[in-house]
């Protein structure tokens, strides 16, 4: 069972005998350290420290939260609970969905506490006030909760990677898939934050390239109870698509409610931008049957993803894990690994070889890191299952078609980092 927001694993080696200094057996150690400086692993405080910092408490935690401390605790256990002859740490908090309480955990524990790279970051808010907190002290940030691009744009950082999906990758996919149906007219409801901003962007730039047209957007704030106003102002704007630029509980809202005021039985149809299977359990598939959307990951897609998702389930009482979650494991695992090629903890060696490095697990098939801190990675487009068609718990997707990474993610040609060569 994973612990409070205090609670931390730590995974320390046995102790073992140390030769007495300036007995003939030290020196004989000595001398091949010398002859071999590869060997002398330079770890930081003789820990590798990872933190969790994500939703605990808000409404992005059915996404993240617990369930991607576990995933992080369970890489470091598959990864044999120690670096280098190092232990290797898991810390967590509670960022509050909150930038100021974010940083500020961020530099705690990068000051005090020894953390070496800190990951989850879910919310576009949060996870651009840590990546520019780590940034300043040269420490490794790598995003799988939030989505905005600005985190390989404008706003990118040469110690942060951004790794499960972005607002990119969700939003055209899913646009692309529906404008090939005939959708033409859009509407959106978009949270007023920055990953809502950077979703109804992205997407609206697709539908104008493909000759479509914006009918109207409203904004609405986080954590919104009662979506009546929005839902029927794009039902009277006639939209055939209206386009839900929010997350977790604010989409899961946004969709139940749709279905009370007959939205999509009247012919429009609802579209999730960025929609986790989290979120398709807490509308039902009654109201989510249909549904396109665009992941990273299904647990039940191969039998690698349902090999480690099982084992996730079982200590998360039955919760298949989402692409967050999934990405947490995937990008801490490869994090160690890199510790270990780079043979020290030190930020720059592990930097340069987590982006040498190929990601292959059950997450991604020879995954790449660009210079800009994206990862490149093949992402699926899927359909919601109606009632009828799912044969077992968390059976809710259909995989309709595989999207290559090079596909999925805006071009690096196109990117506006200032670490990408022009």
């Amino acid at each position: 069972m994973v612990g409070s927001i205090a609670d931390k694993t730590t995974f320390a080696p046995r102790r073992r005998a140390v030769p007495r200094l300036g007995s003939p057996l030290a020196a004989l150690l000595a001398g091949m350290l010398l002859a071999c400086p590869g060997a002398q692993a330079q770890i930081s405080n003789d820990t590798v420290k990872v933190g969790v910092l994500t939703d605990h408490s808000g409404f992005l935690a059915g996404i993240s939260g617990k369930g991607s401390v576990l995933a992080a605790r369970m890489a470091v256990e598959d990864f044999g609970k120690t670096v280098l002859g190092k232990p290797i740490e898991v810390i967590e908090a509670d960022h509050q969905n909150k930038p100021d309480i974010a940083s500020g955990i961020a530099n705690r524990w990068i000051d005090l506490e020894g953390v070496d790279m800190v990951t989850d970051l879910t919310n576009s808010s949060v996870a651009l006030a840590v990546q520019s907190a780590a940034k300043a002290k040269n420490k490794i940030a790598i995003t799988s909760g939030a989505g905005t691009t600005e985190l390989t744009g404008k706003q990118c950082s040469p110690t942060g990677f951004h790794w499960a999906w972005d607002t990119y990758a969700t939003a055209t996919g899913t646009g692309k898939a529906v404008m090939a149906q005939g959708a033409d007219t859009w509407f959106f409801i978009t949270a007023d934050y920055a990953f809502g901003h950077a979703s109804e962007r992205d997407l609206t730039k697709l539908v104008k390239e493909r000759g479509g047209k914006v009918v109207g957007s409203v904004k609405h704030p986080t954590g919104t109870q009662d979506f009546a106003s929005f839902l029927l102002q794009a039902q009277a704007s006639k939209a055939k698509v209206i386009a839900l630029a929010n997350g977790g509980a604010d989409t899961s809202n946004s969709v139940k409610q749709a279905r009370e005021f007959g939205i999509t039985q009247g012919g429009q149809r609802l579209m999730g931008l960025v929609i986790f299977i989290s979120d398709v359990h807490a509308m039902g598939l009654d109201n989510a049957e249909g549904l396109l959307l665009v992941t990273g990951f299904y647990w039940d897609r191969t039998e690698e993803t349902r090999a480690w998702s099982k084992r996730f389930m079982e200590r998360m009482n039955g919760a298949a894990p989402t692409m967050v979650q999934a990405g947490v494991y995937s990008s801490t695992m490869h994090y160690l690994k890199a510790v270990q090629a780079a043979g020290t903890d030190d930020t720059d060696k592990v930097v340069a070889k987590m982006r040498e490095l190929p990601v292959n697990d059950f997450f991604a098939t020879n995954g790449k890191v660009r210079e800009d801190g994206r990862m490149v990675h093949d992402m699926y487009l899927v359909e919601v299952k109606g009632q009828k068609d799912s044969k077992h718990p968390w059976d809710y997707y259909k995989v309709l078609s595989t999207i290559p990474g090079d596909d999925a993610f805006q071009a690096l040609s196109e990117s506006e980092c200032p670490l990408v060569r022009k």
